[in-house]
């Protein structure tokens, strides 16, 4: 499993390469200039002129580097000095290589003239939002309109949490050096990066196993629950999806489908009576109880292995009823939409395994923080959320990020943007409820849901296209998958 890690491990990572392999910054660096290099003329390989903006850390090096091979064989190149900053250790010998080949450093105030950018200015070393000479710089890159590499971060993204404060580089290509970092696999770092491409440089695989990192979750058909060949339908669980005001019926039906998908054996929607002939007519599979019927609602939560509680629940006191009602079933539960609306107003809190799964307006309401501040460091809003319902978060989004309190159990490695359209996060419901009512864990059903619903996106995009996918085109990839 390939794990991410923050800026700190990173540094912890260098010094044991160091200590314990003999491998010297400057023999990394001139690595990593050589791994650049080589990406820079494979993605463009008629270019011959190339500006370098550079800082006055590690990253500055990584470009000297660049600059010098670019120079042995005859490109124009232009190395802008952003920083006036002394470059000091690995970094002053690489540039004082560069300028061997005949690179001389220029004023940073000069417009730039290569065919593509490289962006050495930052690397892992940001601290909050840029500030000048590099500001300027990051914007002068994303005004050119040229193609843009960057050294193993864009500049203005975070390492650690994928947040960008103010401004940031747009790269066309990131080149991440060593270790994968935490922060180019979620939030708004995924508009950042562009095409990401890791470079090892060598490292030994005991060095990366010898720093627990935060895992990069993909699907992997192994977790999945094993069946006795005389397995029966009451053996594989009984899911009751709570949910489906009057005008919201389509989220639990999609939520109970996808649960059927996943492999539980019964699947219950207690919704509003009015959904029960189209509920039936999408899928005869399923079972309808009207949940207005108290002793009915009581008998179905008693009987239910796990329950779902949210889709299209709505904001009446209909809904609030209901709400109460299933929380005090104390089963295993899986919280989403209007559910954690309630979950937040009401200050509840399950009263078993629970998982809830919140996009990042959500998340804000139950943290008391706006989206943009759940954005900015989603690492740690899902730690808290995990921490104030006192089971696991899935904060949904772009690089969906899984934890339980004090523990990230993983990043997700999968989906598109194709599946920023209604219904997506009821099937992901229904998918993670399915497997919590086959009697897996909060944590083994919200990895493996998250996995399953993110690698059926992606499948269904390859076939559909990203722009017309729908939230039920889900459900024929999740069932190959699965075959």
């Amino acid at each position: 499993m390939t794990s991410l890690y923050t800026s700190a491990q990173c540094r912890e990572l260098d010094r044991i390469i160091a200590a314990e392999h003999g491998i010297s910054g400057f023999e990394l660096m001139r690595r990593a200039g050589r791994a650049a290099f080589d990406l820079l003329t494979d993605r463009w390989p008629s270019a011959r002129s190339i500006t370098l903006f550079c800082g006055k850390g590690s990253n500055a090096g990584d470009g000297y580097i660049v600059a010098g091979l670019a120079r042995q064989l005859g490109f124009a190149v232009q190395a802008l000095q952003i920083d006036p900053g002394e470059l000091r250790g690995a970094a002053a010998r690489a540039r004082d290589w560069a300028r061997e080949q005949g690179v001389q450093a220029a004023s940073g105030e000069q417009a730039p003239k290569g065919e593509v950018l490289v962006d050495a200015l930052l690397g892992t070393g940001l601290k909050g939002a840029l500030g000048e000479p590099c500001l300027s710089a990051a914007r002068r890159i994303n005004a050119s309109g040229r193609p843009v590499l960057a050294l193993d971060l864009p500049t203005g993204v975070s390492a650690d949490t994928g947040g960008v404060e103010g401004e940031a580089v747009r790269a066309t290509v990131t080149i991440s050096f060593i270790a994968p970092k935490l922060g180019l696999h979620t939030g708004p770092a995924l508009g950042h990066r562009g095409e990401l491409v890791h470079a090892g440089l060598g490292a030994p695989r005991s060095v990366l196993d010898a720093v627990p990192g935060c895992p990069l979750l993909k699907f992997d058909a192994r977790a999945l629950p094993r069946w006795a060949p005389g397995i029966h339908k009451h053996r594989l669980g009984h899911l009751a999806v709570v949910g489906g005001a009057a005008s919201m019926g389509g989220a639990s039906i999609m939520a109970g489908e996808a649960a059927l998908r996943a492999g539980t054996g019964l699947a219950t929607l207690a919704t509003h009576a009015s959904h029960r002939s189209a509920a039936l007519a999408r899928r005869p599979e399923l079972m309808v109880q009207d949940a207005e019927d108290g002793d009915a609602l009581a008998e179905l939560l008693r009987r239910a292995t796990a329950v779902v509680l949210g889709p299209g629940l709505g904001r009446s006191a209909w809904g609030e009823g209901l709400f109460r009602a299933a929380l005090a079933a104390a089963k295993p539960m899986l919280i989403d939409a209007d559910g954690l609306r309630w979950l937040a107003d009401l200050r509840a809190r399950p009263r078993a395994a629970a998982v809830i799964t919140p996009h990042a307006a959500e998340a804000a309401h139950l943290l008391g923080l706006s989206p943009d501040e759940v954005q900015a460091n989603r690492p740690e809003a899902a730690l808290q959320l995990a921490a104030a319902v006192g089971g696991v978060a899935v904060l949904k989004g772009a690089g969906t990020v899984c934890a339980e309190p004090e523990r990230l159990l993983g990043v997700c490695g999968h989906g598109n943007p194709g599946m920023a359209t209604a219904g997506m996060g009821d099937v992901l419901s229904g998918l993670i409820g399915g497997l919590l009512a086959q009697g897996l864990g909060a944590s083994e059903a919200a990895v493996l849901g998250v996995c399953l619903h993110s690698c059926a996106g992606d499948l269904a995009a390859q076939r559909l296209g990203q722009r017309s996918l729908l939230a039920t085109d889900l459900l024929p990839a999740v069932a190959e998958l699965l075959g």
